[in-house]
């Protein structure tokens, strides 16, 4: 090896490193000392140290002057209904919107006869219905190249569990409702990683296909015929992990107490929606946001955001809470249940199923603040809508106000308050993203902004991610 040469290589290496480490923006030497000469010098850090290395977080946060009794009194109050566990799966939507639907039957018939859905037969066409979506979203944007924004967007996920309020409704109208007992929870339904892993990778795969069969001038009507072979694979990966959709049973309606009304009957799942439901979803209701970076009494429209391609997009109209709220009194005053969303991960009290902004005192612990506003917060992705619940209750002080809120929950009987969650109204304006409420509950300027041409949004935004949490 020629020695000049090689201490030559070594200077250059050496001034490469030396110049990656100085480059402007880079943490240089001096930064770093600045950095360090900044730590406070006080013996308590120490202590605090020791007691974060040790222990949970939140544990040592926790607001002890938060920490007494919660006050469960509501005074407005639906009725009861059993509560049901999503278990390791993001169908949070799906759990809320059902439980509204089967609330309604209910209160129709006096509260007398119960009726509990099948979330795994309505999960099924869900995730056929997303399957094609993709499929057909590839072909429609085949003559894209694949570093197109919205390209990447459908192969970035192909497939998921999450949803909202408009997916139950455009699913529950076109293939109909069947009782759980009729089809019940399979263990991929419960544990959907590994079955939305496969079936994800399957559709990638398609659309590479796809997209080349377009690109090789294929007829349309090819290319729809290897489109629906696709999708025969996916039906067979989904029957043997949920189970084939039932379409025909017999059954009976059943009391509160799980005695039989009448003879069993045979339905087939769309005359079970007619039966339970008793008509279309879609038309019924608005769906109300709560978004402070964007103008209020504005109807916007999210693009691509639907879970079957011939269904809706999602429509809302922007409020704020306060008219949020009022629509919600007015709709649980009248017995009716609403489908709602939260970012519920933050300042949640798990154990004690409760939600305050003051649960948990983060910025005394680390001798800072986080004062971002919920706009703020949105705008950076450090908040949006994660989980869905069931508003069943509110408590109003003597002016009519909120003070605080009750949702039943999809985390089991067991969790929080037997199944249920409370919320303050501080957090609940903090929070709160979306309420699906019937327009009799709407007044009739926000309905009027409801029929405006909605604004078009993408996807991509923070705040548009399905209600997808997972309680596991």
């Amino acid at each position: 090896m020629n020695t000049r040469h090689s201490v030559l290589g070594f200077c250059l290496a050496l001034s490469l490193v030396a110049g990656a480490q100085t480059n402007s923006g880079g943490i240089s030497a001096d930064m770093l000392r600045q950095i360090e000469k900044a730590q406070p010098a006080s013996s308590s850090d120490k202590a605090i140290f020791n007691a974060i290395a040790s222990n949970n977080i939140d544990d040592l946060s926790k607001n002890f002057r938060n920490q007494g009794p919660i006050d469960t009194y509501f005074s407005v109050e639906t009725p009861k209904q059993s509560i049901h566990d999503q278990k390791s799966s993001g169908r949070c939507w799906m759990f809320s919107g059902l439980n509204v639907l089967r609330s309604n039957f209910s209160r129709n018939h006096g509260d007398s006869i119960t009726v509990e859905f099948s979330h795994d037969y309505l999960f099924f066409f869900d995730q056929l219905e997303k399957s094609n979506l993709f499929l057909q979203g590839v072909i429609d944007n085949a003559k894209k190249p694949m570093e197109d924004e919205r390209v990447r967007f459908f192969f970035k996920s192909p497939l998921n569990d999450g949803g909202t309020f408009c997916g139950v409704a455009d699913l529950a109208e076109k293939y109909g409702l069947v009782p759980k007992s009729v089809q019940p929870e399979t263990f991929s339904a419960e544990n959907t990683r590994i079955m939305s892993r496969l079936i994800t990778s399957k559709l990638r795969e398609y659309g590479l296909e796809l997209r080349k069969m377009v690109a090789d001038g294929k007829s349309q009507k090819t290319i729809q015929v290897r489109k629906t072979e696709m999708l025969s694979t996916v039906y067979r990966m989904l029957s043997l992990t949920l189970g084939e959709p039932v379409k025909e049973f017999t059954y009976a309606f059943k009391d509160k107490n799980g005695k039989a009304i009448g003879t069993p009957k045979t339905y087939t799942p769309q005359e079970f929606y007619q039966e339970t439901v008793g008509g279309p979803l879609n038309g019924t209701f608005i769906m109300a946001m709560n978004d402070p970076r964007r103008p209020y009494y504005q109807t916007y429209e999210v693009e691509y955001d639907r879970h079957t391609y011939d269904g809706h997009n999602w429509k809302y109209v922007n409020l704020p809470v306060e008219d949020i709220s009022q629509m919600a009194i007015a709709s649980l005053k009248d017995g009716r249940k609403l489908y709602s969303s939260y970012d519920v991960g933050k300042q949640l009290d798990r154990k004690r199923g409760y939600l305050d902004t003051d649960n948990f005192d983060y910025g005394t612990l680390f001798g800072t603040t986080f004062p971002m506003t919920k706009a703020e917060r949105i705008s950076t992705f450090d908040s949006g809508s994660t989980h869905a619940m069931t508003l069943t209750a509110v408590d109003l002080d003597a002016n009519g106000k909120p003070i605080k809120w009750k949702v039943e929950n999809s985390w089991g009987a067991d969790n929080g308050q037997k199944g249920c969650m409370i919320m303050t109204h501080r957090w609940f304006g903090e929070y709160m993203f979306r309420l699906v409420v019937d327009k009799k509950y709407v007044p009739e300027n926000i309905l009027k902004v409801e029929q405006q041409k909605p604004i078009m949004v993408m996807p991509e935004d923070p705040l548009f991610g399905v209600d997808n949490d997972e309680c596991q």
